[in-house]
């Protein structure tokens, strides 16, 4: 970038977040299970887990251990959608992931409350507050 080109403001001011409600992410590699598994810790919905055993887990992933030297070392912990029991599943034992609940972050970004908030402020608004939007 040379100093005459500028960043937009809605760049600077953070990430832009990848859309991954109903992606189905290949797991063929351990570098793509790894990934995808990163990205279900960041996601704001709910995964459908299926098992190398056959079972099928639905549920928030609200905790993961990424660090290990092999999959087996490296596991999810999950909110299960039907059950009161929190879960511990090792990479090793995922066969597929998908996300498949809603992200209820989507949309809801910093970067988007300022993008409202300037198009208010141009419009003449007044008394622009900061108000959080519902979830549903």
């Amino acid at each position: 970038m040379t100093s005459e080109q500028t960043i937009p403001d809605d760049e600077k001011l953070g990430v832009v977040h990848e859309n991954l409600q109903g992606w189905v992410p290949g797991l063929s590699s351990e570098a793509e299970i790894r990934d995808a598994l990163e990205k279900a810790f960041d996601y704001r919905g709910d995964l459908t887990l299926t098992l190398k055993d056959g079972r099928i887990v639905e549920g928030y992933v609200f905790d993961r251990r990424s660090t290990g030297q092999s999959l087996s070392d490296c596991f999810v912990r999950v909110m299960p959608k039907n059950q009161p029991d929190r879960l511990r599943i090792s990479y090793a034992e995922i066969a597929a992931l998908a996300f498949t609940g809603k992200d209820t972050a989507a949309g809801k970004s910093f970067e988007a409350w300022v993008k409202k908030y300037k198009e208010k402020k141009a419009a003449g608004e007044k008394n622009i507050g900061l108000e959080p939007e519902p979830l549903e």
